[in-house]
C-alpha cells in the first residue's frame, strides 16, 4: 500500500472517532471514539515511519509500544467507568459531570 492510502485511512479513522467522541453521551461510546482517534494517529505514524525508513525496526517497536500503551489506557478507563457505574449508577457524561460537586 502506498502512503496516500494509509494516510487517508488514518484520517478516516480519526474523523469517525472525533465524530463519535463529540456526539455520544454514553461514557463507553465516548471512550470508543477516543480509541478510534488514537488508532488513526498510530496508523498515520506507522505509515509515515514506514515510508521514511522501510527497513528500520525502531519504528515498528515504537508502534507496538504505542498500541500497548493505548490498550492499557483503555483497560484502566473501562475499569474506572465500571467502578463508577457500580458505585453511583452513572453511565452518561452529563451524570458524571455532577460528581465534581
Amino acid at each position: 500500500m502506498n502512503l496516500e492510502v494509509l494516510l487517508l485511512l488514518a484520517a478516516a479513522l480519526f474523523s469517525i472517532g472525533l465524530y463519535g467522541a463529540l456526539t455520544q453521551q454514553s461514557v463507553v461510546m465516548l471512550m470508543m471514539g477516543l480509541e478510534l482517534m488514537l488508532g488513526g494517529i498510530i496508523t498515520a505514524a506507522a505509515a509515515v515511519r514506514h515510508h521514511i525508513a522501510p527497513a528500520a525496526t525502531e519504528g515498528q517497536v515504537l508502534i507496538v509500544l504505542a498500541v500497548t500503551v493505548m490498550a492499557v489506557e483503555m483497560a484502566v478507563g473501562f475499569a474506572v467507568v465500571t467502578a463508577l457505574f457500580r458505585a453511583r449508577e452513572v453511565d452518561m457524561t452529563d451524570m458524571a459531570a455532577e460528581l465534581k460537586e
